[in-house]
């Protein structure tokens, strides 16, 4: 079972601008995909929820405890952040770089059994078993993307972050991975993902989060929230909602002739 993950009164304040405020929320187990337009916070919440950055205003919690009276070692074995933009310094196969994600477990002892069956239980998952002895650098942008995807997975933790882990891959392989974090929630984890595309969020999401402007506007199951009014409060133009075999799909609206 994951362990709940809390925002209370959550807040980051930057050059002068609050970039968000005063989000509380809280989650255990399942699939919730955060939602909202450029520049809503969906990044800056992702920082706060993984301890990467601290909070202006108000406290992330863990367990109960707020993030700070956890150690680095400590963190790493809860939760695994996905950064929306990743780099790397040194020349590593991709292999390696999955296998960075075992670290937080080897901080005692050398690399085991274990971590080598996690290491290409996450290169399977991701469908980047054949990339392994690649060098990263001549991978393309989709093929880091797996990898990188994979590096989260063999950390093991029961919260995973992901910062729109769909960036750079086609349609199918969005598909795959939206299907993988569905299965991990289901198997006990708590993931939480920003996407920007409503209509894949109405297809593998459990809950949506969406952010306005810095601020919650809402939280809950996508039939609750997938509605024409509330999707155009949150992005400002009309939205269509068409129900189709079963399947939501959220269509902008197009404006009427001459307008």
């Amino acid at each position: 079972m994951a362990d709940r993950l809390e925002a209370r009164a959550l807040g980051l304040r930057r050059t002068g601008r609050w970039l968000l405020r005063q989000v509380s929320f809280s989650l255990d187990t399942g699939f919730c995909v955060i939602l909202g337009p450029n520049g809503a916070g969906k990044s800056t919440l992702l920082r706060l929820l993984s301890g990467e950055w601290r909070p202006a205003e108000g406290d992330v919690l863990l367990k109960g405890v707020p993030l700070e009276r956890y150690s680095l070692a400590q963190l790493a074995l809860e939760r695994a952040f996905l950064p929306q933009q990743r780099s790397l310094a040194f020349a590593y196969t991709a292999r390696e770089v999955v296998a960075l994600g075992r670290l937080p477990h080897q901080r005692h002892r050398p690399q085991n059994h274990e971590d080598q069956v996690r290491i290409e239980w996450a290169l399977e998952q991701t469908g980047a078993s054949g990339l392994a002895q690649r060098p990263y650098f001549s991978l393309s942008g989709g093929e880091r993307a797996r990898i990188d995807l994979a590096r989260v997975l063999a950390q093991d933790a029961p919260i995973l972050l992901l910062d729109e882990p769909t960036n750079h891959l086609d349609p199918r392989q969005q598909l795959e991975v939206l299907a993988l974090a569905r299965r991990l929630a289901q198997e006990g984890r708590l993931v939480l993902a920003a996407l920007h595309d409503l209509n894949l969020a109405a297809l593998f999401a459990e809950r949506i989060l969406f952010l306005k402007s810095g601020q919650l506007a809402a939280l809950g199951s996508p039939d609750q929230l997938l509605k024409p009014a509330l999707l155009q409060e949150v992005y400002g133009v009309p939205f269509e909602v068409i129900e189709q075999a079963g399947r939501r799909l959220v269509l902008p609206a197009l404006p009427p002739d001459g307008q």
